[in-house]
């Protein structure tokens, strides 16, 4: 797998689902379109000279200044990205996909939405619901998404950077 050229190779394959790329990075990344997520997902799974068969971890980073001060000077829009870590056995190599979203869908509180790859690599199940219960991220067509470390009447995402922790969760003040 050399950089420009696998590069190349999905953009000839997947158009404009590939949105760009930083190769230069300690981690270097391909961003994916969230609408091509699940097709790059699975080319990179089933062809045998990627065989990347191992989906090490799903999860988010919430790009938000909370203090106004920065966020005028920042160079970026507050969003989301998704970030899936995977590697081939077969081949000990490894890839970072990115898929940028949204903090909020349309509106404050309505979740940013991307399809699930757990139909790909079913580890990525658990990883999907922990990004799910921590920062809100919906991933849609997944068969279980429900909390899985926040009770499920918890409010809120609480690794989102706006988040406000509650006085008290069922009579029981905390801080």
């Amino acid at each position: 797998m050399s950089g420009p050229a696998f590069v190349d190779r999905l953009k000839q394959r997947f158009g404009d689902l590939i949105i760009g790329a930083n190769l230069e990075n300690i981690d270097p990344w391909i961003e994916v379109a969230p609408e091509g997520i699940v097709a790059v997902c699975r080319y990179l799974r089933d062809e045998p000279d990627l065989a990347f068969d191992y989906c090490n971890s799903v999860t988010a980073v919430d790009y938000f200044h909370v203090d106004e001060k920065k966020a005028a000077k920042s160079e970026w829009s507050p969003h989301l990205e998704v970030v899936y870590h995977l590697f081939s056995m077969t081949h000990k190599h490894s890839l970072v996909l990115k898929v940028i979203l949204p903090r909020w869908n349309g509106e404050p509180g309505v979740l940013p939405e991307v399809p699930t790859v757990s139909g790909v690599w079913s580890t990525a199940d658990w990883h999907e619901r922990e990004c799910y219960d921590l920062l809100g991220v919906h991933f849609t067509g997944h068969p279980n998404l429900r909390r899985i470390l926040c009770p499920e009447d918890w409010a809120g995402h609480p690794l989102r950077k706006d988040y406000e922790m509650p006085l008290e969760y069922h009579g029981i003040r905390g801080r």
